[in-house]
């Protein structure tokens, strides 16, 4: 038996331009489970319906029946799971955030894990079998366009692989600079460069994951626009915590 369970639940095909899934984790462990948790250029809001239990990025642990809003990440995080945990989640797509709250609520929440308004999230018992409706009925209702939305700039980015500098985003996308940073600081709450260098590096850890034998590192390095193997290997411990030919 898994001692720890996670399930993820697809939203409405309304929602799935800004919420990449809601999702669940269960435990039937007995003891602390140490874990680790990747960044993935999302936002995500936790409810923990189980015991409290502490992440490396707070002083205080995260208490039963509070709600965390997790910033984007842009180093892994370590915790510990306690027995029995029980976490629900809500992980938005890049810039998804602000079409249900006010993106003034990611102020400086950049890898940090911040106590979230527990009335803005629908009421979840983690134990009922089919959570769905209930989610998708809560975020369809809280549906709104923000005044200027930032999806254009990261699909621009993700599709150049990361391989674009500021300046280039900004002309391409006719922003002056100064606004691209602003945007950036209220939707993620991190730069245009922090979010281009994660794209970069999603699309080098991709291609690690898959890479055939006779493709080497250096290789992957050069066509992911690192300066050589050492600036991508440097890139992959900030993001993972471990070295490349882990993967």
């Amino acid at each position: 038996m898994e001692q720890i369970v996670y399930k993820e639940f697809l939203p409405d095909r309304a929602l799935t331009p800004y919420i990449d899934a809601f999702w669940t984790v269960t435990g039937a462990n007995t003891a602390p489970l140490p874990d680790k948790i990747m960044p993935d250029g999302c936002v995500d809001i936790i409810l923990n319906s189980g015991p409290a239990f502490l992440t490396s990025d707070v002083a205080t642990p995260m208490a039963r029946g509070e709600a965390y809003l997790i910033g984007t990440m842009t180093h892994f995080k370590e915790m510990v799971r306690p027995p029995a945990t029980q976490l629900t989640g809500i992980r938005f797509k890049p810039g998804g955030f602000a079409f249900f709250y006010d993106h003034s609520l990611l102020r400086d929440t950049a890898n940090r894990t911040i106590e979230f308004d527990r009335s803005l999230i629908p009421a979840i018992d983690i134990s009922i079998a089919d959570p769905l409706p209930v989610w998708n009925s809560f975020f369809l209702r809280r549906l709104r366009a923000p005044v200027q939305p930032i999806q254009p700039l990261i699909a621009y980015i993700q599709r150049m692989n990361g391989r674009v500098t500021v300046s280039q985003l900004a002309r391409q996308n006719f922003i002056p600079a100064r606004r691209l940073e602003r945007l950036f600081g209220q939707h993620l709450a991190i730069s245009p460069k922090e979010f281009i260098n994660f794209a970069r590096y999603q699309t080098a850890i991709q291609q690690i994951k898959v890479r055939p034998a006779n493709k080497t590192l250096l290789d992957i390095a050069c066509d992911c626009g690192y300066y050589d193997h050492a600036h991508l290997s440097n890139e992959v411990k900030k993001y993972t915590g471990s070295v490349a030919s882990a993967f």
